[in-house]
């Protein structure tokens, strides 16, 4: 009797060629339905949601963060009046002359073009996060820096900034209802210096650490993707018809 025939290494090769194949599909297929949240989630959630539990573990400590008072030794030294006036204006811009009416003007318009889903998106997240700051500067209890006297003295807690918070919280919104829009960039544009100058301002005016501003802007980060991701969930995104 004739010995077997060993077995064929080319047929041994393909169910794991099929698998691979199908893997392959299963990716893409992935990245193509979801990939922008997915992405969402590893930037705007899992990346800020590190930086924040960094900053809050030296808060935690009541020990001086290194780059802090550098940095704001730095601001000090470029002062100017010039200079004073513009970040003031930045700063009620920042806050209650700007972003506070800005954020109940987004949700009453939406409310009046008929989309509730988005209206309901922007006013969790624009009211929570300025509640969330709230209950967070309670938290914390870090006081204010006080390496000069500021022009703008404030007296409630320190960290993290409700200036920065409430301004990338805004930011947030507006680039996250533009982005499937032709408006994606314009408003991206537009929004990232905006909150970058609003967190400097807080900066050059002593009243708050940098650090406060970094944690201000995960915690909006986090806030508003938390938001998104659970008024449009997985299929949904804002201004999808036939809902």
């Amino acid at each position: 009797m004739a010995p077997p025939a060993p077995p064929d290494p080319a047929r041994r090769r393909l169910p794991l060629a099929s698998a691979l194949r199908l893997e392959r599909t299963l990716l893409r297929s992935l990245l193509h339905r979801h990939g922008w949240r997915l992405l969402l989630v590893f930037v705007g959630l899992l990346l800020p949601m590190w930086g924040f539990a960094e900053l809050v573990d030296e808060v935690r400590e009541r020990e001086p963060i290194a780059f802090d008072e550098p940095m704001l030794a730095l601001a000090r030294d470029a002062a100017s009046p010039a200079l004073d006036r513009f970040f003031v204006i930045v700063t009620d811009l920042g806050y209650l002359h700007g972003v506070v009416p800005f954020d109940v003007l987004l949700v009453l318009t939406l409310m009046g073009l008929r989309r509730p889903r988005e209206a309901t998106f922007a006013g969790i997240a624009l009211a929570g996060s300025g509640l969330l700051n709230v209950g967070t500067k309670l938290l914390f209890a870090r006081d204010r820096p006080t390496l000069w006297e500021s022009i703008t003295p404030e007296s409630s807690y320190s960290f993290p900034s409700g200036h920065a918070m409430g301004s990338a919280t805004l930011a947030w919104v507006v680039v996250l209802l533009a982005w499937r829009t032709r408006w994606r960039w314009p408003v991206l544009l537009l929004a990232v210096p905006f909150v970058l100058l609003v967190g400097g301002s807080r900066v050059y005016l002593g009243v708050h650490f940098p650090s406060d501003i970094l944690a201000g802007w995960a915690a909006a980060s986090i806030w508003a993707a938390i938001v998104y991701l659970a008024v449009f969930r997985w299929r949904m995104h804002p201004w999808r018809t036939g809902r």
